[in-house]
C-alpha cells in the first residue's frame, strides 16, 4: 500500500459530470478494482458505497461530496465522487477547490451536456488538468467520436483519444501502446492485452494520427520526429501527454462502459501516469493580514495552512473537512483564522479523523497534502483558512451563489420550535447555499435554496436525521429589484421640534443619483459628494453615517422588498448646516433621498432566468414546444439526432416549477430536462 505521505505517490481527483452520466458508478468500479472494496454496489439499487446518504439512496443521485481512498500501482489516489444535479453545485465548487486533479465523465448518447458545462466553469477556475471517461458505449446511438467533437465544440477543448472502446468485442484500443485490452470474468477484473490485430488498427488509425499530431502541438520534440515519419516510443508520447494535460491543453479521452465493466483500468493507469501529484501542482497564493502575498508550498515543514472546505454533521457532532496546504497538525493544537468580517477567532482540534465516505478512522498525525475530517472546531466555516496562532493567513475564499427558490416552512407542533431552529442552523453551517429568515410581509419563515430537489431534500434530512416533523408551502422563485432609468433626488431633511421646542435640531440637505446598469454589474456606490457650505469638511461620524444610510436604504427595493441590484448610486451633494447636520441626521437624509431616488426610477422585478436542455421524443417535440412557449421561453435552438430532440432555451424558473410532472405526462414518461441558472433578469 503507498504511503500516505509520500506525497509523489498521491493523486488526489475528483469524479465530476451531468446528472446521469454515470460518475458514482464509475467510482464503484474503481474501489472495486483497486480492493477498496470488495463487491460492487449498484446506485440504481440505493447500494453504491459513495452514496452513504439515505435520501441519496432513495433518490439514486449523489448529493454530497464523498471521500474515498483506493491504492493502484503502489499509489494511493483519493477520490471526491461530486453530484451532478445542478441543485448542489456549490459541492462540486468547494471539492474542485481542493483537489489536484480530475475526471469529467460523460454520457457516451448525449457528449457534453449543460451540467458538464458548469463542472468545466468551475475545473477551468482553478486551473486542474482534465482527463475525460465517455461512458456508457454500449447504449444504442453512442459515438465515442460525436462525444469528442462535442468537448471541442462546447468546452473550446482539445481532446485526444487515448483509449477507443470495443463493447461488441468487451475490449478497448489503447492507441498509444497499439495493444487491444480485453475484459473478461464476472465484472471485468480480468484483463489480457494482445497486439491489435491489423484490421482493427487500420479502422482507428486516424485517431491514432490525431492523438501524435495533438501531442506534437504542444512537443516540440515529439512534433519533429511525428514529421520525420518517426514511430515515438510509448513512453515518450506519455510523457509529452502528461506536459500537455498539466498545462491544460491537451485533454486525453478513454472510452468504456463502467455498469457493463469496461474500459475503468485503463482509466486508472491514466490518472497515476498523467495527473499530477499535490507537488506538481502550483503553489497556492494566500494574503497576510498586511494585505502582502505569500505563496504556500506543499510541504510538511513551515506554519499550518489549511482550508476547510466543508462542515458536516457526523453521528450528531459538528466536523469540519479541511485540506492541509502546508505544516503538520495534530489533535490538541491550536488553530486561528479569519472570518470574513475580519473577526480572528482561535480553537483547539479534539480529533482528527481519515475518511472514506460514511466511515472515518482516527489519526494522531496530518501532513501537508492530507484531507482530513476535524472534529472540535465549533465557529470555522466552510472558506476559512485555519492556520498557526503566530502566523494569520487566508488562502483563496470558496464562491458561493445566492439562492433561487423559496418555501415557507414551520415545524409540526408548536412545542418543537427551539429543535426547529436548532436544526436548521445545523443545516445552514453545513451547506452555505442554504438560507433561512422571515418573510417581512407576512411573517412566514422561508427557507431559500438553489432548486426544488435542493429543499426537498432539506426536507427530508429534517425529518429523518432530527426526527423532526414539518409544514411546507409551495415553493416560490427568489426575486431581485432593479431600476429601469436614471432619477435624481434633492432632500433637505428638517423635521419639526416638539411643540415645547425640545429636542436638538437636526437639519441637513442631500443630493443623491441613481441610475441603472447592465446585467450582473451589481451594485456600484460613489460616496465622494461636494460639500457646502465651501470649505466644509465631513467628520469621520458623518462619513460613516452616511454610508450606513445608502446601505439600509439599499437594503430592499420598494416593490417586493426584495434585494436590489445593478445600479450605480452616487451622493452628489452634502450641505451641511453647523450643528444640527449631526451624524444622525446625514443618516436619515441620505436614507430618505436613496429611497425616494429608487421610487422615482422605475423599479422592475427581477427573476431567476434559467438555462434549459429538453430532451424529448421526436414525436413529441411540437407540443413540448408549443408548452415551452407558452411558458415564455426563448428558444435558442432545436437539435434532431435519430429518434429524439434536443430543445436549448432559457426560460423564467417560475415557469419550471412542477414541469417535472408536465414533461413526464406529454412525453409518456420518456422526456428529461436540466437546468443552469443564468442570470437574474426581467421575464
Amino acid at each position: 500500500m503507498a504511503k500516505k505521505n509520500d506525497l509523489q505517490t498521491v493523486r488526489n481527483i475528483g469524479i465530476a459530470a451531468h446528472i446521469d452520466a454515470g460518475k458514482t458508478t464509475l467510482t464503484e468500479r474503481i474501489l472495486f478494482y483497486t480492493g477498496a472494496l470488495y463487491k460492487i454496489g449498484e446506485v440504481h439499487d440505493g447500494a453504491a458505497h459513495m452514496d452513504y446518504m439515505a435520501e441519496e439512496q432513495s433518490h439514486g443521485i449523489t448529493i454530497t461530496s464523498a471521500v474515498t481512498k483506493a491504492d493502484w500501482q503502489d499509489h494511493l489516489i483519493q477520490i471526491v465522487d461530486t453530484p451532478g444535479h445542478v441543485d448542489f453545485t456549490i459541492e462540486v465548487e468547494r471539492s474542485m477547490r481542493i483537489l489536484d486533479g480530475c475526471v469529467i465523465v460523460l454520457d457516451g448518447v448525449r457528449g457534453v451536456e449543460p451540467q458538464t458545462e458548469t463542472v468545466w466553469r468551475q475545473r477551468s477556475k482553478f486551473e486542474l488538468p482534465c482527463l475525460f471517461f465517455v461512458n456508457k458505449m454500449d447504449r444504442p446511438g453512442a459515438d465515442f467520436v460525436k462525444s469528442l467533437t462535442s468537448i471541442g465544440k462546447r468546452l473550446k477543448a482539445n481532446p485526444v483519444a487515448v483509449t477507443l472502446p470495443l463493447p461488441a468485442q468487451s475490449a478497448v484500443v489503447h492507441l498509444i501502446d497499439k495493444t487491444l485490452i480485453r475484459f473478461a470474468g464476472e465484472h471485468g477484473e480480468q484483463l489480457s492485452t494482445e497486439p491489435c490485430p491489423d484490421e482493427i488498427w487500420r479502422s482507428v488509425a486516424e485517431l491514432r494520427e490525431n492523438l501524435l499530431m495533438g501531442i506534437a502541438e504542444t512537443d516540440d520534440d515529439l512534433a519533429d520526429m511525428v514529421l520525420a515519419g518517426e514511430e515515438p516510443a510509448p513512453e515518450n508520447i506519455w510523457q509529452s501527454l502528461k506536459r500537455g494535460t498539466a498545462d491544460g491543453r491537451l485533454y486525453p479521452c478513454f472510452g468504456g462502459s463502467a455498469l457493463r465493466n469496461l474500459g475503468v483500468q485503463p482509466l486508472l493507469d491514466a490518472v497515476v501516469k498523467l495527473l499530477p501529484c499535490p507537488l506538481e501542482r502550483p503553489p497556492s497564493t494566500a494574503f497576510l493580514d498586511d494585505g502582502e502575498e505569500e505563496k504556500v508550498e506543499m510541504k510538511d515543514s513551515g506554519a499550518l495552512a489549511a482550508l476547510a472546505f466543508k462542515i458536516q454533521m457526523w453521528e450528531g457532532r459538528r466536523h469540519v473537512f479541511a485540506r492541509l496546504y502546508r505544516g503538520l497538525l495534530k489533535p490538541g493544537d491550536p488553530v486561528a483564522f479569519q472570518k470574513p468580517d475580519g473577526r480572528v477567532l482561535q480553537e483547539h482540534v479534539a480529533r482528527i479523523f481519515d475518511v472514506d465516505a460514511g466511515k472515518k478512522r482516527r489519526l494522531d498525525l496530518a501532513h501537508a497534502g492530507d484531507i482530513v475530517l476535524l472534529a472540535g472546531l465549533r465557529h470555522a466555516t466552510t472558506g476559512d483558512t485555519l492556520c498557526h496562532p503566530d502566523h494569520l493567513l487566508s488562502l483563496e475564499r470558496i464562491e458561493v451563489q445566492e439562492p433561487v427558490l423559496s418555501l415557507a416552512i414551520e415545524p409540526a407542533s408548536s412545542d418543537l420550535e427551539e429543535k426547529f431552529l436548532d436544526a436548521l442552523e445545523k443545516l445552514k453551517e453545513e451547506d452555505p447555499t442554504l438560507r433561512f429568515g422571515e418573510d417581512p410581509e407576512t411573517g412566514q419563515r422561508l427557507l431559500s435554496g438553489m432548486g426544488e430537489l435542493h429543499l426537498q431534500i432539506l426536507v427530508e434530512r429534517l425529518e429523518r436525521e432530527f426526527h423532526l416533523p414539518v409544514r411546507t408551502g409551495r415553493p416560490a422563485v427568489a426575486l431581485r429589484e432593479t431600476l429601469t432609468r436614471d432619477a435624481r433626488v434633492d432632500l433637505l431633511f428638517q423635521p419639526t421640534l416638539d411643540q415645547g421646542g425640545k429636542g436638538e435640531e437636526m437639519k441637513a440637505r442631500v443630493t443623491v443619483s441613481v441610475a441603472p446598469l447592465e446585467r450582473q454589474a451589481g451594485i456600484k456606490i460613489l460616496l465622494e459628494p461636494r460639500i457646502l457650505p465651501e470649505g466644509s469638511h465631513l467628520s469621520e461620524a458623518q462619513r460613516e453615517a452616511l454610508k450606513q444610510g445608502v446601505t439600509f436604504a439599499l437594503g430592499g427595493g420598494p416593490i417586493e422588498g426584495a434585494a436590489l441590484e445593478d445600479l450605480e448610486l452616487r451622493v452628489e451633494e452634502v450641505e451641511l448646516f453647523g450643528h444640527a447636520s449631526t451624524p444622525e441626521a446625514l443618516n436619515a437624509a441620505v436614507s430618505r433621498a436613496t429611497r425616494k431616488a429608487i421610487a422615482e426610477a422605475g423599479p422592475a422585478l427581477l427573476q431567476p432566468i434559467m438555462s434549459a436542455e429538453v430532451v424529448v421524443p421526436e414525436e413529441n417535440l411540437g407540443a413540448v414546444l408549443g408548452d415551452l412557449q407558452a411558458r415564455h421561453a426563448l428558444i435558442q435552438d432545436t437539435a434532431r439526432e435519430g429518434d429524439t430532440a434536443t430543445i436549448a432555451c432559457q426560460v423564467a424558473l417560475a415557469k419550471l416549477l412542477g414541469y417535472t410532472t408536465d414533461l413526464r405526462s406529454m412525453t409518456q414518461g420518456r422526456g428529461q430536462y436540466s437546468t443552469i441558472f443564468e442570470r437574474f433578469d426581467t421575464e
